[in-house]
């Protein structure tokens, strides 16, 4: 064993001790996490995710070999590419397009997914590969063993998880393609992992779940980029239904980004001929992004996106939080000033988007404001999606 070889076994055993500790790793995954240095899976500069700012900060292996290495072994996300290969440069692209997540998440998604010796699994999202790594060290590896399928749509990505799944000495099936077309020629599968935010749930990836099996996938709205993890169960019958788990936040599926530009014609002049009124409604009851109401409201008023500014004149300045509606010109914007006791409320078109969110905010305080674990997911067999309170047959009203 080389020196690198023996630091990096001794930053796995420290991380994963403390996963432990904090219960996001159970006892059944500690020596997979021992193991399998997520070091051998990150490349040799990354930005690693400042938890506190918001930011993310270059890391390079060359120019701080002992920091390279902290950051690998702390619980923070690292992006390891930026608009979708384009980007060039140490400062951060605009848009992060894979990542290493978190290890207490994955630890806590491979507890979620339950799986035991011979699980047969497909992960749609190889990223670095250090999940597919973890699952292969679990339940087998090598040529003749099909228990772990990895699909990633990145070619550039898929090399890279392919060489650092061969350092580690792993070997997943690792395919080059779409995702969401999952890989029939493997299936039926016991359980389906997604490591990427979806709005909507093929209809393949139910048909190559068995019966009984598991898909667990952070699944949310466009409402914003939050996502819930959803642990569904397949049934006989070709559906999936199943709670959410908790918040959380992931990168999306290429295809069902929401590309933010097109509401940009929306609003042609502000406040322009909007019907104005007043409300009392705070910005702390819309929540944030990682809060149940701020879920729920995507949950009831559909085809909504919403995103919250503060204007420049700085802490002390008025917000406002902005819909938009898809299908039409539809928008509405409210302004939050601290001078002011109620916030003014400015609304277009054919839909009344904040009268729809205030509805929802209504309705989720009414029935006690159960948290997201109490929510859950229908999935038909087309896709088709149901999301209710309790039990499959609390479906959620939707107020647009």
């Amino acid at each position: 064993m080389t020196l690198r070889s023996e630091r990096e076994g001794r930053a796995a055993d420290d991380l994963a001790r403390h996963l432990l500790d904090t219960g996001a790793l159970t006892p059944e995954w500690a020596d997979a996490f021992r193991a399998v240095p997520r070091s051998l899976f990150l490349p040799d500069l990354f930005w690693a995710y400042d938890m506190a700012t918001g930011r993310s900060e270059p890391v390079v292996r060359s120019e701080d070999p002992a920091g390279w290495e902290r950051a690998a072994y702390e619980d923070i996300p690292a992006v390891t590419q930026w608009d979708d290969g384009q980007h060039v440069g140490t400062a951060p692209g605009s848009r992060g397009t894979s990542s290493a997540s978190m290890p207490s998440v994955v630890a806590s998604m491979l507890r979620d997914l339950d799986v035991r010796d011979g699980t047969r699994v497909l992960e749609v999202g190889t990223g670095t590969g250090w999940n597919a790594g973890l699952l292969a060290h679990r339940l087998g590896s090598g040529s003749g063993n099909g228990n772990v399928v990895s699909v990633e749509i990145d070619p550039a990505v898929a090399a890279s998880a392919s060489a650092a799944l061969a350092r580690a000495g792993l070997g997943p099936r690792l395919v080059e393609g779409d995702g969401r077309e999952g890989w029939p020629p493997g299936a039926p599968y016991d359980r389906l992992i997604v490591t990427a935010g979806v709005r909507s749930l093929p209809a393949e990836w139910l048909e190559q779940t068995r019966p009984g099996g598991i898909i667990l996938a952070p699944w949310g709205t466009h409402y914003s980029n939050q996502d819930a993890l959803v642990r569904l169960t397949v049934g006989e019958d070709g559906r999936g239904a199943g709670p959410f788990l908790r918040t959380v936040e992931f990168m999306k599926l290429r295809d069902q980004r929401l590309d933010w530009n097109r509401f940009v014609e929306h609003v042609k002049e502000f406040p322009g001929d909007a019907d104005a009124s007043r409300t009392s409604r705070t910005p702390a009851d819309l929540g944030d992004r990682y809060e149940t109401p701020y879920f729920v409201i995507g949950l009831c008023v559909p085809d909504c996106a919403h995103v919250v500014n503060v204007s420049d004149s700085g802490e002390d300045g008025d917000a406002k939080a902005w819909f938009f509606d898809f299908l039409s010109q539809s928008w509405a914007a409210v302004v939050f000033s601290p001078s002011a006791p109620d916030a003014t409320v400015y609304q277009s078109g054919p839909r009344r988007l904040w009268d729809e969110v205030e509805q929802a905010l209504t309705w989720w305080i009414s029935r006690g404001r159960p948290d997201i674990d109490r929510f859950g997911l229908t999935v038909d067999r087309d896709g088709t999606t149901r999301p209710w309170l309790d039990t499959p047959v609390g479906v959620l009203p939707s107020f647009a």
